[in-house]
């Protein structure tokens, strides 16, 4: 009987279901949309019942599709859209409120009482004082939430990042875990001792009666009931943390970004921690047994999103693909340069109170200009972090390895390489996160054998390489940097 491995992947905007066989191979995906809510400005919410849902349907729709039953599922992984924070009641099993997003800046005045305890807490968690993590999101919550406080002390509520709700979901109420790489992004946890630390729940005033056991990201998580007593949850992780592991990126120094809704490039710096001075995170990467692997991390939050602003709001494109035909139809965007801090802006700058802005428009602007422009901020705020993780980490990066949904567009990968001045690397497969969460689940199973067998399989489709100049890099890029510069003074 044919075996797989079953991932759930799920994101920002959806979620979906992939078969992963023994060769790597995604045999089949399914994928259903997600909602997210905007109810204020720069606030983001989900439904996290809508989400189990989904995961529900997608792992139905998939077995009918392929004709199998969980007889032949080996195990299950999960990765997920990392940070966003769920809290629910422990008697009923039910959210006490929407899903804050990653994404959402609702927490920022919470984060302001903090920002004299910033290099405490860095020096804790490896993160910098910000509402993207999940610490402030809790805390919000507590505080808005009628009865959530006197519910929380009383030992009522449980909070987790959405592979614990997920897991929590899945073993029908039987498990609250979380694995390590995802407890890394919730700002409570002590990085060198990995566990839930004291101190940070008490500065953000979070029972620690609420916190999800912690565990390996490869390890048998127990049984995924609601589904099939006979399959096991073996392997869960964080997106972009699993989308370095299923980019074999086992090696210090190995690199890569994932173009999704936002865009998250990791480096793996190996068993040994190291606090940026530059505006990177430091987070687990994984563990595997005993072994720890941390990777430097920079983030900029509008990626992939900034197409879908394009189509849905600006209504210039039908579908996301139209954007590249677009870019490709003129030779240069013209002097425009868009800088979409809807949500504030990430690494180095580390701004949540920019907002976007346009610059250059002239009367010979038209929709080509405008989109090329959106495509190419995409590769500047990537290079951004590129060239702050070359100077942290003191290490060169001739190749960049990249998935996510935003690799389709080959306008993008080409101008990225050229930024950057750099290979890039595009997989055979393209979705690595899932493919990372397989491989973990896989190892603990038994189903792939070890870390090298995995590499065996690891196969790329195309390289990018750099085609512009030095002097036309540094101007452009230069130009960028003015508008970052001018849009982080008007607010």
């Amino acid at each position: 009987m044919e075996k797989y491995v079953l991932t759930i992947d799920q994101g920002t905007t959806s979620t979906r279901a992939i078969l992963v066989d023994k060769e790597g191979r995604v045999v089949n995906m399914t994928q259903e949309e997600v909602v997210c809510n905007f109810p204020h400005s720069g606030w983001v919410e989900t439904d996290a019942l809508n989400i189990w849902v989904s995961v529900i349907n997608v792992v139905n729709e998939i077995l009918v599709k392929e004709n199998i039953t969980f007889k032949n599922i080996d195990s299950i992984g999960i990765t997920n859209q990392r940070e966003t924070t769920v809290i629910w009641d422990k008697k009923t099993g039910m959210p006490i409120c929407p899903a804050i997003v990653w994404q959402s800046r609702q927490s920022a005045e919470i984060c302001d009482r903090f920002e004299n305890k910033k290099d405490f807490i860095q020096k804790k968690t490896g993160l910098l004082i910000n509402p993207y993590f999940s610490a402030s999101k809790i805390r919000f919550i507590l505080e808005n939430v009628p009865g959530a406080e006197a519910k929380a002390k009383r030992g009522e509520l449980l909070f987790g990042t959405i592979d614990s709700w997920i897991i929590y979901r899945m073993t029908n109420g039987a498990v609250h875990a979380t694995d390590v790489s995802n407890a890394s992004r919730t700002m409570l946890l002590n990085l060198e001792s990995l566990s839930w630390d004291k101190e940070l729940c008490e500065l953000f005033n979070v029972p620690m009666t609420m916190l999800p056991k912690i565990l390996p990201s490869s390890y048998d998580y127990g049984k995924a009931s609601f589904f099939s007593d006979k399959v096991h949850i073996h392997g869960v992780a964080g997106d972009q943390q699993a989308a370095l592991f299923g980019q074999a990126c086992f090696e210090v120094g190995e690199s890569k970004n994932t173009y999704g809704t936002g865009c998250f490039m990791l480096m793996n710096i190996g068993e040994n921690i190291t606090l940026s001075k530059t505006g990177l995170l430091t987070t687990v990467a994984w563990q595997i047994g005993g072994k720890v692997t941390y990777a430097l991390e920079g983030s900029v939050f509008i990626g992939g999103a900034v197409v879908q602003w394009l189509r849905d709001k600006m209504k210039l494109i039908v579908h996301s693909a139209d954007s590249e035909k677009l870019a490709l139809d003129c030779r240069d965007t013209h002097g425009v340069y868009i800088v979409p801090a809807f949500v504030g802006l990430g690494t180095p700058y580390w701004d949540d109170d920019a907002r976007g802005a346009v610059f250059g428009l002239t009367r010979n602007s038209d929709n080509r200009h405008f989109v090329r422009a959106a495509l190419e901020s995409i590769a500047y705020q990537c290079k951004d972090v590129f060239e702050v993780m070359k100077k942290e980490s003191n290490l060169s990066i001739p190749s960049l390895k990249v998935d996510g949904g935003a690799t389709a567009n080959k306008f993008l990968m080409q101008f990225q390489s050229d930024i950057l001045q750099t290979n890039i690397d595009l997989p055979e497969c393209l979705q690595t996160t899932a493919l990372g969460a397989a491989y973990l689940a896989g190892l603990s199973s038994g189903f792939f054998k070890n870390l090298d067998h995995i590499k065996k399989i690891h196969r790329s489709q195309a390289i990018f390489e750099p085609k512009m100049n030095k002097s036309e890099v540094l101007e452009r890029y230069n130009g960028w940097k003015k508008a970052v510069e001018v849009t982080r003074l008007f607010k």
